[in-house]
């Protein structure tokens, strides 16, 4: 098979991106309608903030977060023990050649981006980022 000359690099191709985004919907969908026969894992609310997949789409990872924060650990554990089912649902949903394996973890860009507010509320960097006046300038 020739070499895609129009994907370089070592980031996620297309298809890669559309795939993960598809697999991402399924996933929201199935956790949102409850329709995994495990009452600890329906009474939580979880958010898939993205799914990444591999090179060849046989393995897909996502980035889970239970609403609130609370209990990530045992989000993580009842999605594993579910991923089966999971699989075999996403799957159903999606045109795929293979159903890709499914792999979890803890989504943690909500709390990078709390950090990021705070550096962005601090004296210094607010200093340094605000909008420069004509006076300032020299007024050209």
């Amino acid at each position: 098979m020739g070499k895609n000359k129009f994907h370089e690099g070592t980031g996620p191709s297309q298809r890669q991106l559309r795939v993960g985004e598809l697999i991402r919907r399924a996933l929201s969908e199935v956790l949102a309608r409850g329709d995994i026969h495990d009452p600890d894992l329906n009474r939580m609310s979880i958010t898939v903030g993205e799914v990444r997949t591999s090179p060849d789409l046989r393995i897909a990872t996502a980035y889970v977060l239970p609403l609130g924060g609370q209990g990530q650990d045992e989000a993580i554990a009842l999605l594993a023990r579910n991923k089966g089912e999971l699989r075999r649902l996403v799957s159903k949903k999606l045109s795929l050649k293979f159903a890709p394996d499914l792999r979890f973890q803890v989504d943690g860009t909500f709390d990078r981006m709390d950090e990021t507010r705070e550096m962005l509320s601090r004296d210094g960097v607010r200093r340094d980022t605000a909008p420069e006046t004509g006076e300032e300038r020299g007024n050209e």
